[in-house]
């Protein structure tokens, strides 16, 4: 079978003869004379589009022999047109160019080698076996789009039996000949089996989004060509909507966000010392009462603990403290050395009450009225 992807990585559509047609649980596999459809393999994506009026659902490498997973049968020894998703082929060879100029520029300044690639729906992933300082991070972009301005030409050929040996290229085992190279001047050579853009222009632009450490080195998360641009798209308009909201100018919004993040911390503790002081005067009131049940608006859970423990301090009883609304209340109830498990279990059995605690103790939810709450509570009171 002839690969007329190796020949014309641009081939957008072509003409051969079908060679095979096998029916499979997901559809008919065929094959061909020739094919621009490039298999799944080196850690890039399949190639979709149509045979004819099939439509092509996979493609992968089986020994010498390219299969097309078609919807539809085609008549073996029939010429038929095919036609590639051109998008997607392109997006896809952006990435996996943009993935070689920083592989290549990593592996100059480092050492490390690629020792994961993956391309994803938006995103494409990168693992390194060494770390990268996050602080030359944005040197690394800057470089690798440097090559992409450059417009250098990428190459891709077979060295020859006796040349292989002589010839330098990036990776982590010596392999077997023949190996196909991808070359970029200056920047990369390396082993690899997939379709690229014609020069670096092409990819238009690459763009790191982020780093995480990945077992002994790091792993890149990045998109190159329509894939970045989107992405900046996407982030500039993100960035004009904070702008907007803190009537700040864009190239500003960092700065506006953390005032707002110490404004906020401010009001916080003020809150906090407030509400302190407010349950300091409940749990007062409660003094010496014995049992109490007390509902308050508008407190989360570490409110609703807050209170309950101020006053189960003071009361003599045990304290259990709600807040919510009708048919949806949250609740917390503590005894300070007491006995609540029956308690407990009548608002679990008759009021379908969720949560638990320890000895003394109890946080959940109760899905009920308040007027029903009340009158399980009133019973062990």
């Amino acid at each position: 079978m002839e690969k007329l992807y190796y020949s014309d990585c641009h081939l957008k559509e072509f003409t051969a003869t079908v060679t095979g047609c096998t029916e499979t649980p997901k559809g008919w596999a065929v094959t061909l004379s020739a094919t621009a459809f490039y298999p799944e393999g080196g850690g890039q994506a399949c190639d979709l589009g149509t045979l004819g009026n099939a439509r092509v659902l996979d493609v992968q490498e089986h020994q010498e022999d390219i299969c097309h997973l078609c919807d539809a049968p085609l008549a073996v020894g029939s010429t038929v047109t095919g036609t590639i998703d051109w998008a997607r082929r392109f997006d896809l060879m952006q990435q996996h160019s943009g993935e070689h100029i920083l592989s290549g520029l990593v592996y100059r300044k480092y050492g490390f080698h690629n020792v994961g690639f993956h391309v994803g729906g938006e995103m494409m992933e990168i693992d390194f076996d060494g770390p990268i300082p996050q602080e030359e991070l944005e040197a690394l972009e800057w470089q690798a789009n440097q090559a992409v301005f450059a417009d250098l030409p990428i190459n891709c050929w077979y060295p020859s039996q006796e040349a292989l040996p002589t010839t330098f290229y990036r990776t982590k085992k010596q392999l077997p000949w023949p190996v196909r190279l991808v070359q970029i001047p200056g920047i990369d050579s390396c082993a690899c089996c997939g379709v690229h853009v014609a020069a670096t222009g092409e990819i238009g632009l690459i763009k790191i989004v982020s780093m995480v450490k990945f077992h002994q080195g790091v792993r890149l998360q990045l998109c190159c060509g329509g894939r970045a641009v989107k992405l900046m798209q996407a982030v500039f308009a993100q960035n004009r909507l904070v702008s907007q909201a803190f009537s700040a100018k864009m190239l500003e919004t960092g700065a506006a966000a953390g005032k707002m993040n110490e404004a906020l911390a401010s009001e916080k503790f003020r809150a906090s010392t407030l509400q302190a002081s407010l349950f300091e005067r409940i749990a007062e009131d409660q003094k010496d009462k014995g049992n109490v049940l007390l509902f308050q608006e508008g407190l989360d859970s570490n409110g609703l603990r807050e209170l309950t423990d101020k006053i189960a301090a003071l009361c003599g009883g045990w304290a259990a403290c709600c807040s919510g609304k009708d048919g949806s209340y949250n609740v917390c109830i503590l005894h300070k050395g007491g006995e609540i498990k029956p308690l407990c279990e009548a608002l679990k059995t008759r009021l379908n009450a969720r949560g638990g605690g320890k000895p003394g103790s109890f946080q959940g939810s109760i899905p009920a009225e308040r007027s029903q709450i009340e009158a399980v509570f009133a019973e062990f009171t």
